[in-house]
């Protein structure tokens, strides 16, 4: 499908999802939407909740940690033993204790980071009822958190910021199981794989080599895979492969069901926020970042590889085309991996190690932003809103009276909080890669040498640190240190981002709103857009740019030209 074809639809699906599905999502919320009470009631029942019974910010984090740690846990002994359990026809042997560590709190965070080769060391009940399950649920949980932060914003004088099992339930009822299951009609329509027949073994009679060609239920999980920004793969070659990915359509949609939920949660905001106004200023700002780390990196991606040049080979107009999957081409792929690593999806048609170096710099820096154009399900909404509250900060000192936001008087101890949740990540990440670069452990596992190896290592832990789940593949990650650094990257990443914001939520719950004045600043106007713009690149750029200088950066220069 021609490039500029394949965004008009694009657009227009989007367009499409953030009035109707943004909408839709308020109504979910709000508790307007009834229809899967059957469903909804014993699930209440079964849990010991009471669906009426709303809860304080610190009972919501309380039960959001409680139930990601018992997740973490059972996702680790469901891998541990699933050489005893059923449906394995390939006869899957236990999981590593490491690999087993990381990959559970890789999918209870929303990363999806593998540090193996889902066809090669999981097994069929394993990939459905431990990672597919994940999927779903990590979520819902994002989604839960930023509808708790709207509702701090929303509510006035409330001591509750509503009810996580609720918000839960809710999220995969109403939203994720739905969507999922009509999408992936679609994709076992197109000839995305859909069995649980056991791997297929063909001999060639001709020159008597055989090959064993792995299958299983895959189409249920890519859909759940790109709709919840999960981006864990069945296969190793992710959305490459055409056992997952088998057509421009499904490619088209893959990208769409990546950009639906987060961009439609601004509707969602402003509706739930009682101005529409403020949820397009966030949507504006989402936009021009997205759009912006889009045209880069499809530029740098039609120049030629610096390594191929240098080999005597002549550049196609077509564009790189080292580690690009030649259904897709290179303008294609770059679309599919910027939307991924824009929303901590982490899913790739195409390998990201093999990008021109500018065009690996445009994935690595989308995420340094700190994943919010426009982010992941829930946690780019409340990651953004984290950064509005800075920049609503900044513009109260420039007019000289209290910073105030959708009426809420933005004081120190909110300004703490926003700037914990902001930090965190650059900090986790910068640490981490320092630790990795500087140590034995660490560099052993880059299995390129100079600035490309310690980009790999960058990457490694800006993804997870961000709950991405992309990679650089040239880094060997299934090590001791690789797996039990990248599982503290991931649960920093998550929940002390989730902690401070759900504490947000709960104090400007509490607070009245303050009538606007003469001097309030606006926060549904262009101004406000462009501040919020700029302090997102600020904090970027300020935190990382020394890091990424000795990346891509030089690598690019190190061939003798910058494009």
């Amino acid at each position: 499908m021609d490039f500029f074809l394949t965004v008009l639809v694009m657009v227009v699906i989007l367009a499409l999802a953030w009035r109707f599905l943004g909408s839709y999502m308020a109504a979910v919320y709000t508790g307007r939407v009834h229809f899967l009470g059957f469903a909804e009631r014993p699930t209440y029942r079964l849990l010991g909740v009471d669906p009426e019974g709303e809860q304080t910010w610190q009972r919501y984090a309380a039960s959001l940690i409680i139930y990601s740690g018992v997740a973490i846990g059972l996702l680790y002994l469901l891998q541990r033993i699933q050489g005893a359990l059923p449906w394995n026809p390939a006869h899957m042997h236990a999981v590593a204790p490491a690999l087993a560590f990381n990959t559970a709190v890789s999918f209870v965070s929303n990363t999806n980071w593998q540090n193996y080769a889902g066809e090669s060391t999981m097994s069929y009940f394993t990939q459905m009822t431990g990672l597919a399950v994940q999927n779903f649920v990590s979520a819902s949980v994002g989604i839960a958190v930023a509808i708790a932060l709207i509702r701090g914003f929303a509510r006035k004088g409330s001591p509750t910021i509503g009810n996580f099992w609720v918000d839960l339930t809710r999220g995969v009822y109403y939203i994720l199981l739905p969507i999922s299951f009509v999408f992936a009609l679609i994709f076992v329509g197109q000839g995305a794989m859909q069995t649980m027949g056991a791997y297929a073994h063909v001999h060639n009679t001709l020159n008597g080599v055989s090959q064993t060609i792995p299958r299983g239920p895959v189409a249920s999980q890519e859909t759940i895979k790109e709709l919840g920004t999960n981006g864990g793969g069945f296969f190793n070659a992710n959305g490459a492969s055409p056992f997952e990915n088998p057509t421009g359509l499904t490619n088209l949609l893959s990208v769409c069901l990546i950009l639906s939920i987060p961009f439609a949660l601004t509707y969602t905001f402003g509706k739930m926020v009682g101005s529409l106004r403020q949820g397009v200023a966030v949507l504006a700002a989402m936009l021009v970042l997205f759009g912006a780390w889009l045209g880069f990196t499809s530029y740098a991606q039609h120049g030629p590889n610096p390594a191929v040049a240098a080999a005597g080979v002549v550049h196609q107009p077509g564009g790189s085309l080292q580690g690009v999957e030649t259904r897709f081409g290179a303008t294609q792929s770059a679309l599919y991996n910027v939307a991924s690593t824009q929303t901590s999806t982490g899913s790739v048609n195409s390998s990201a190690d093999a990008y021109n170096p500018m065009g690996g710099f445009g994935m690595l820096t989308g995420m340094m932003l700190g994943e919010v154009s426009p982010g992941g399900v829930g946690s780019g909404m409340y990651t953004i809103l984290l950064f509005a509250l800075v920049a609503v900060f900044l513009g109260g000192l420039m007019v000289g009276r209290t910073p105030e936001y959708l009426g809420k008087k933005i004081q120190a101890r909110e300004v703490k909080l926003a700037a914990i949740g902001v930090l965190v990540m650059p900090v986790t990440v910068v640490v981490l890669t320092a630790i990795a670069a500087a140590t034995p452990m660490g560099r052993a596992g880059p299995l390129n040498a100079g600035p490309h190896g310690f980009s790999e290592i960058l990457y490694a832990f800006t993804s997870q640190g961000n709950n991405n789940g992309s990679a650089f593949a040239g880094l060997s990650g299934n090590t001791l240190f690789y797996n039990v650094a990248g599982a503290a990257a991931m649960l920093m990443g998550r929940f002390a981002v989730i902690v401070p914001v759900l504490a947000l939520a709960g104090t400007l719950a509490s607070k009245n709103v303050v009538p606007a004045g003469a001097g309030t600043f606006r926060t549904d106007s262009g101004l406000f857009v462009v501040l919020l713009i700029g302090v997102i690149l600020i904090v970027g750029g300020l935190t990382f740019f020394p890091a990424v200088s000795l990346g891509p950066l030089v690598e690019q220069f190190s061939h003798g030209r910058f494009f």
